[in-house]
């Protein structure tokens, strides 16, 4: 992420004192296990080492002021009229979890915001749930309130459920807050268990940006959710004690699949197989099979794109072109897709290359100027910078 010292030098200049601390908040890509969380399933998220950095100060008068850098744009209000509804995107974000915040009872004083960062915005790596967490952790500490990090992941949730109008799962805003450096979690969206799981040195995670831009609240985010909830109501006719399409087994599915239409069959289908991956995959890592991971990387695509309809053409050339690629294993779009950005594993002797590679094929192919970047799996939102 961008220098620590640098951020401190253009809040000095915004504010005319010191930060009291910067906050590093990693944006996150989902290795596999797409459109589970909100169907209490597995997902299987590392942080990055690109994100979001937030200086914060304390204010004695109960403003809210935030500089947001890369918007070139600035808001202030008063605590006590937030308006989170209000306002442009980002800004609601910040109101946002500030009023969430308070309502969970811990008391945010005002503050001086400075908010930066280099993870590529509307691409699927969570810049919004990295926000989120940035400047949760910043208000959090300044009010001197310790919250635990999965309290953290569900007001960022209920930020975006409520606020901002997106019915997303709590994936993003759990890997943003509780990453482990040189580690991906397997985390159980309905325990909300996160299990470390090493990423071997052998390999590196190649996130490359198609250049097409998306936005959950704009896309088909919220039907594909309802269209699950549907197909899970159709099964409880069979099962009345499902409590979401991961209690669904395979064999269920086939036995009751007259119950659905074929839009509904698709979904819950691959709710269900994409559930399995994962499980499959963490196996596979823990065993050192990475040629296993990279294969249902590939399989977690082909889903995505024929019963989930989440692709597009762009997506879709960039993953088989990433696949043509010497020493690339799997590659799938990651985030909820509708635009965005592919994931890649790929050898470690090969990554360099692969980076060029891809790169300048896929301008050749679509004349997008995409972006590729060798990640490395990065602790959670922190502190990472007091005032002495």
């Amino acid at each position: 992420m961008r220098d620590i010292n640098a951020i401190r030098d253009t809040y000095r200049k915004c504010f005319n004192l010191p930060p009291e601390l910067v906050v590093c908040s990693p944006g996150r890509v989902n290795l596999i296990g797409e459109h589970t969380d909100y169907n209490e399933g597995w997902v299987f998220p590392a942080a990055l080492d690109l994100g979001t950095l937030v200086a914060a100060r304390r204010r004695d008068d109960g403003v809210l002021r935030s500089v947001a850098l890369r918007m070139n744009d600035e808001d202030s209000i008063r605590l006590t009229d937030l308006r989170p509804r209000e306002g442009v995107a980002w800004t609601r974000y910040v109101r946002g979890m500030a009023a969430m915040l308070n309502e969970s009872g811990c008391a945010i004083p005002g503050a001086d915001l400075l908010i930066d960062g280099d993870l590529p915005l509307s691409s699927g790596l969570s810049s919004s749930a990295s926000l989120e967490m940035g400047i949760a952790v910043a208000l959090a500490a300044l009010a001197g309130c310790p919250i635990e990090r999965k309290v953290l992941a569900r007001l960022g949730q209920r930020a975006e459920n409520e606020i901002i109008g997106v019915q997303s799962g709590i994936m993003d805003q759990l890997a943003v807050a509780c990453g482990v450096a040189g580690h991906a979690l397997l985390i159980d969206c309905r325990s909300l268990d996160a299990t470390s799981v090493p990423i071997p040195p052998e390999v590196r995670i190649l996130v490359i940006d198609s250049a097409v831009p998306r936005t959950l609240a704009g896309s088909a985010y919220n039907q594909r959710r309802a269209e699950c909830e549907a197909a899970l109501h159709k099964l409880r006719a069979a099962q009345p004690d499902l409590q979401a399409l991961r209690d669904v087994t395979p064999e269920l599915l086939a036995a009751e699949a007259q119950r659905l239409d074929s839009v509904e069959l698709q979904r819950a289908r691959h709710v269900v197989t994409e559930n399995e991956r994962v499980l499959a995959s963490v196996a596979a890592l823990r065993q050192g099979d990475v040629a296993r991971f990279g294969q249902l990387m590939i399989e977690s695509h082909a889903s995505l794109r024929d019963d989930y309809a989440v692709s597009g053409p762009e997506l879709d050339t960039l993953a088989a072109t990433a696949l043509e690629t010497p020493g690339v294993l799997g590659a799938r779009l990651t985030g909820a897709g509708f635009g965005g950005c592919v994931v890649a594993l790929v050898e470690a002797q090969h990554a360099e290359a692969a980076v060029a590679t891809i790169g300048e094929r896929y301008r050749r192919l679509t004349g997008r100027q995409g972006a590729a970047y060798i990640c490395a799996p990065s602790d959670g939102a922190h502190v990472v910078d007091e005032a002495a």
